[in-house]
């Protein structure tokens, strides 16, 4: 695969201050197919000081300017989706057909929708005898996980952009080659030099150094809530902004009354797409228990319909898990499950093949609500379906864990799903089996999170405000 050999830094492609370097890997052969420099603080500090530099004349540039290159940018972006595409599946190890359809389809609706919005946003208000300004925060350091390599650099690239804000991005070291061909797009789309600089690198060293720098306004974080705490306090002793989107561990709750074989089968479908590599995943299904067992059985023929292996076969729906450490993460979790008592459905912790970071599709039932696998986010294609007996208890079960990214509700009617997802201690509900809109705002409660990403909540993440009284 291709990879430049530098940092992407005032508009040009310099070369890394150190020697160290990182090798990335195949998770589906366990091949090393390229590498990028290992960036540390200097890098950072040069990609600051040429984000600082650039900050007054981006954030002087007209909104509807700035929308425009956006859409430039949306429109590399499409041009380029077949190599993206290609990247993400060879780096992440994501089915093909997932990867075009997903993991650059979705960052090219989210560029158009600021595109769009960036043109149109109200950046100043009319209060009483008060002018009030809505400017951009300033200098913004992204640290992206790889878990969605592309929509989530574009999910924090474009609003800081359409704010007015100028970046440096710290992508996932596990998913560089991504970014890499992401700052081509950026200089291909004109955007000015110094406006989005680019350091690839671990998170203890650069993604730390860049979360500290005295240069830096506002850090935006995506990955576990283990890390963000981590951010957060880092952050914090600068008096300094963050927007954290952190784990999950998100109920699917199916009411009496729903359809359950379509409700069963779109909540298998979310755990096990991007091989359960989502934060928002709905990996714990509530059902009735009178409708219980059927559920399981349904479960059970569901994730038959997803067989792992080659990301490149189009008969493939589940790729690997990213790296060895989250293969050996996940099987844990998995002996864990049967060792406290829950019933193994299908799957298991042996490994499907001998070559590569796969997981075996995974459902349990008999799960309780205490269980490590109830609550504690696995991060894999592992499902417990837990029963309840009422609406109160089903809420108590949704709401019973330290997160709160997303959840699911399906009911015979809407009126009865609105009136229980109003209920839950969560930043997003989908509704009868919602679609995705990439203007809905995105985030947590608890401990899933600061901010939210996407649409005009998204974009006021990046900016601060201002009164001029009169």
């Amino acid at each position: 695969m291709k990879a430049h050999d530098g940092m992407y830094i005032d508009g040009a492609w310099r070369p890394a201050a150190g020697r160290e370097r990182i090798e990335v890997v195949n998770p589906a052969d366990e091949q090393v197919i390229g590498g990028v420099p290992a960036g540390n603080a200097d890098d950072v500090d040069a990609a600051v000081l040429a984000a600082r530099a650039a900050f007054p004349a981006w954030a002087a540039t007209a909104p509807a300017e700035r929308a425009a290159l956006i859409g430039a940018l949306r429109d590399v972006l499409v041009a380029r989706k077949d190599e993206f595409a290609e990247i993400i599946t060879a780096e992440l190890g994501s089915p093909r057909g997932f990867s075009e359809m997903v993991h650059v389809g979705a960052p090219i609706a989210v560029s158009s929708s600021f595109a769009e919005l960036g043109a149109s946003y109200a950046f100043e208000e009319r209060i009483g005898n008060s002018t009030v300004l809505l400017e951009p925060v300033g200098v913004v350091g992204a640290i992206t996980p790889w878990n969605y390599p592309l929509h989530q650099i574009v999910a924090k690239v474009a609003p800081a952009l359409a704010a007015g804000c100028t970046l440096v991005l710290k992508p996932a070291e596990d998913t560089p080659l991504t970014a890499q061909l992401f700052a081509e797009a950026v200089h291909e789309a004109g955007i000015p030099a110094g406006v989005f600089n680019l350091v690839t690198g671990t998170g203890p060293v650069a993604g730390q150094a860049l979360a500290a720098h005295d240069g830096v306004d506002l850090v935006s974080f995506t990955g576990s809530t283990a890390v963000g705490k981590q951010i957060g306090a880092t952050a914090g002793a600068a008096v300094k902004r963050v927007a954290l989107e952190l784990g999950g561990k998100s109920a699917n709750v199916i009411l009496p009354g729903a359809d359950l074989a379509k409700a069963v089968a779109a909540g298998v479908g979310h755990v096990m797409n991007n091989s359960g590599q989502s934060c928002n995943a709905l990996t714990r299904m509530l059902v009735h228990r009178d409708q219980y067992e059927e559920a399981v059985s349904l479960a059970a023929a569901a994730v038959a319909k997803y067989p792992s292996g080659d990301p490149g076969d189009p008969g493939t729906r589940l790729g690997p898990v990213i790296n060895a450490k989250q293969r050996d993460r996940i099987r844990g979790y998995i002996t864990k499950g049967v060792e406290e008592g829950a019933r193994l459905v299908a799957g298991g912790p042996e490994a499907p093949y001998e070559q590569g970071y796969f997981i075996a599709p995974t459902v349990f039932a008999d799960v309780t609500p205490e269980m490590t696998i109830a609550q504690e986010e696995i991060f894999g294609p592992v499902l417990s379906i837990l029963p309840y007996e009422d609406q109160d208890e089903a809420l108590r079960i949704a709401n019973g864990t330290v997160y709160g990214l997303g959840g699911a509700v399906w009911a015979e009617d809407e009126e009865t799903a609105v009136a229980f997802a109003r209920r839950m201690d969560t930043g997003q509900v989908d509704i009868n089996g919602g679609r995705f809109n990439p203007l809905a705002p995105f985030g947590g409660y608890k401990q899933s999170g600061v901010g939210r990403e996407l649409g005009p909540h998204g974009l006021a993440e990046y900016l601060q405000t201002k009164s001029l009284q009169f």
